[in-house]
């Protein structure tokens, strides 16, 4: 949600509906100061990626509603924003999501997969995927992540 707030601030506050991607890095970079210009650029790339925002001729304009956004006095994005998205915690919470459940009962879950069907010989992850297609959860769109996550361990 965080993301979201910080991707509406600039649009609520200059009340427009559409900004020039230069507007948008001087907000948050000058004006505000609540990071650099290079940090602006990475969180456009993660709205866009997320879908919470679009380019149309050179004009970054939201998907959501930012007039349903509040914007706290005193605000200021945290290092979440910035971060690249965690495949693993994502697949858990949809897992979680799907079947009711808490986090913490997915992971244990897991954890007994990997304990008990796979000697210990089984990633977390993998562990994960399991367990999605299991429940009928998708997970094809973070097999790359977490194939990748696999591999930098």
């Amino acid at each position: 949600m965080s993301l979201e707030v910080t991707i509406a601030a600039p649009f609520r506050h200059l009340h427009k509906d559409q900004l020039q991607r230069s507007e948008f890095v001087y907000y948050l970079a000058i004006d505000r100061m609540w990071m650099s210009r290079d940090q602006a650029g990475i969180l456009i790339d993660r709205a866009v990626e997320q879908g919470l925002v679009e380019l149309r001729g050179g004009l970054l304009v939201p998907l959501f509603p930012i007039g349903d956004v509040t914007v706290p006095l005193g605000y200021r994005p945290g290092d979440e924003d910035l971060a690249a998205p965690d495949p693993e915690r994502e697949l858990l919470g949809r897992i979680a999501s799907a079947t009711g459940r808490e986090e913490r009962e997915v992971a244990a879950e897991a954890n007994l997969l990997i304990a008990g069907g796979f000697d210990g010989q089984l990633r977390f992850q993998a562990a994960l995927v399991l367990i999605a297609s299991r429940h009928g959860v998708p997970f094809q769109d973070l097999l790359s992540p977490l194939r990748e996550g696999m591999l930098s361990e």
